[in-house]
């Protein structure tokens, strides 16, 4: 259902003069099995049932207000980002019964404005090698064991085929280093090109992978609710354990009382939000840190190169990958309060572009800034710490209140791990019987099971693109190669029903000029992923507000003419989903967005 493509990057550091850089690519994808057979053989043909759709909205909500006190959840989850959805579906597939809701959309927070790596962490290890970090350098080793998993193709990945493993790292000439990457200067500030070593990493589309383990949990038996709040939660006469949440369905305003065994706190960001609903007096754990990304055309990188500045000249770590297309460009590490809808300061724009420009022999413009966006990371620190020397990108597990299990910190690569701790810990504190132990390590997601590289010829060689013109007539249009490829990578082996969609429904016009992101997918979101508004869509199913903010917005009256259809929205539905949409877009500093020019990237 929901697709996440990920390859392998390979990246090469440019060892130059009085600085270093960085660069990347891409080959295939491979692994091993283990686990219990016959529990995971079972998992997996509920997974890919060719007949299966994820549960309606109604029918969630329903069930979740069926877990009353005398027939509770083994777990609520609070928070559909990568960790909540994860530890859904691993308690899921352990035969626990499990409720996830989440506040906005699956993936709406950090784990949709991530760097888009999978990878091994290239700061913990320099801390690690330089500071003699023992647990940065366990951080490192943690990484790398998951990493191979997500790219083994196990679990969370379109890929069903198994292929060679990550290419080792090498050295490149000057000249070499040139001819795979056009736009790498030779030349620079004090500094000249010596040569550069290539080394291989991860790439995921964040947001669609996170939908994709949401859709996967809920065949796998969980129940799951995006755009429902937690407005307080419940304990029991007591009051010396958390039994449950009240809970408000955002889309229509109802509240109701869903009853668990454990609750796990998995809100990112909002983690002590949550925590000081059960005790208004605990300390804090989260160290808010800001991350912002710039997106650039697709000539800034060639495609499946990136590069990597390991340490600009106030220590960070910059990134500049190709992505989706486009090239995409971070991140920085500032202190940040926590909001709904971060914005990134022009300061950290200029200072993305002032970075990736020491070591391109192009002009770097603000005006080719496609997308700005922020991230909050929720680095955490164990709360039986003494000092803030404990903040760390690790992820902590804690129960400061009893039924209460908060999972946070960590990252993308490790989320995995992250989830099945998380279950770990909520078994014990509520003295759960999970049917089997940990499943995930061997489990791919929902439309990963028996895709090819080569699924996209199906798409090209069988379907065409039914499209209505403006006057109202159905015409056929060629089945291209980028949309089939793009289909192909983002819904899997279900990309069959979205070009279905397309072909029998005249919805086969793309939704923006330069993107391959069809009408068909409107549809086919608001039917089988939970895609309850614009903004559902036009940043977490597709991604075109994070790749081409002001081509979003051009897109959103055909997108919220097609939802209005599925959804049945009055006119005033649809009136208020344009505001919130713009108002969302907003918050995207593309170069039409952009406070102010100072004159350097012009």
């Amino acid at each position: 259902m929901s697709a996440t493509r990920i390859r392998r990057l390979g990246a090469a550091i440019a060892a130059a003069a009085g600085g270093t850089a960085i660069l990347l690519s891409a080959p295939s994808l491979s692994g091993n099995d283990r686990g219990s057979s016959l529990s995971l053989d079972a998992i997996r043909r509920q997974i890919n049932d060719s007949n299966g759709v994820v549960p309606s909205r109604a029918v969630q909500e329903s069930s979740l207000i069926g877990a009353h006190s005398g027939n509770p959840l083994d777990l609520l989850v609070i928070g559909g980002g990568a960790t909540g959805s994860g530890v859904a579906l691993d308690a899921a597939t352990r035969g626990l019964r499990v409720g996830l809701v989440e506040r906005e959309d699956f993936s709406s927070g950090t784990s949709s404005r991530s760097t888009k790596l999978i990878h091994g962490g290239v700061r913990y290890l320099e801390k690690a090698v330089f500071n003699l970090d023992y647990g940065q350098l366990k951080l490192v080793f943690h990484a790398l064991e998951e990493r191979s998993i997500l790219l083994d193709g196990l679990e969370n990945v379109r890929f069903g085929r198994r292929t060679a493993p990550l290419h080792l790292s090498r050295y490149y000439s000057t000249q070499e280093a040139a001819e795979l990457f056009p736009t790498l200067a030779r030349k620079g500030k004090d500094r000249s090109l010596r040569g550069t070593v290539v080394y291989y990493d991860g790439q995921m589309n964040d947001s669609r992978l996170n939908v994709g383990l949401a859709c996967t949990a809920a065949l796998a038996g969980a129940v799951v609710l995006n755009h429902a709040e937690v407005v307080s939660l419940i304990k029991e006469e007591a009051g010396e354990r958390i039994i449950g949440a009240r809970i408000r369905n955002k889309l229509s305003g109802k509240e109701f009382d869903t009853y668990a065994k454990v609750v796990v706190n998995a809100a990112g960001p909002f983690c002590d939000a949550v925590r000081k609903m059960a005790d208004k007096n605990v300390q804090p754990i989260i160290c808010p840190s800001s991350g912002v990304h710039i997106i650039l055309p697709d000539y800034y990188s060639p495609e499946g190169m990136g590069l990597i500045v390991p340490k600009t000249k106030d220590g960070r770590v910059i990134f500049m990958l190709p992505w989706l297309g486009r090239t995409v460009a971070g991140t920085t590490d500032s202190n940040t309060s926590i909001t709904l809808l971060p914005e990134p300061h022009e300061d950290e724009i200029q200072f993305i572009l002032d970075a990736i420009s020491d070591y391109l022999n192009i002009k770097v413009r603000r005006t080719d800034v496609l997308s700005a966006w922020s991230g909050i990371r929720p680095l955490a620190m164990d709360p039986s710490a003494k000092n803030t020397e404990s903040i760390s990108r690790d992820h902590v597990v804690c129960e400061d209140y009893p039924g209460l299990v908060t999972i946070t910190g960590g990252k993308w690569t490790t989320y995995r791990s992250m989830a099945e701790d998380a279950v770990n810990a909520a078994i014990k504190s509520g003295k759960l019987s999970p049917s089997n132990g940990c499943l995930t390590h061997n489990l791919r997601l929902i439309g990963g099971d028996g895709w090819e590289p080569s699924h996209f010829t199906v798409l090209a060689q069988q379907y065409v693109r039914m499209k209505r013109t403006y006057g109202g007539k159905v015409v056929p249009g060629v089945m291209d190669t980028a949309t089939a490829k793009h289909l192909s990578h983002a819904y899997g082996t279900l990309a069959e029903k979205v070009a279905t969609i397309a072909q029998n429904e005249g919805l086969g016009k793309r939704l923006a000029h330069g993107y391959p992101f069809l009408e068909a997918e409107v549809a086919y979101c608001a039917r089988y992923e939970y895609c309850e508004s614009a903004v559902d869509f036009i940043a977490r199913r597709s991604r075109l507000a994070f790749l081409d903010t002001d081509a979003a917005g051009r897109a959103l009256p055909r997108i919220i003419e097609i939802l209005a259809k599925e959804h049945n929205w009055d006119k005033s539905r649809r009136k208020q989903e344009f505001q919130k949409s713009k108002e969302f877009l907003e918050t995207f500093k593309s170069s039409k967005n952009a406070q102010f020019h100072d004159g350097k990237h012009n």
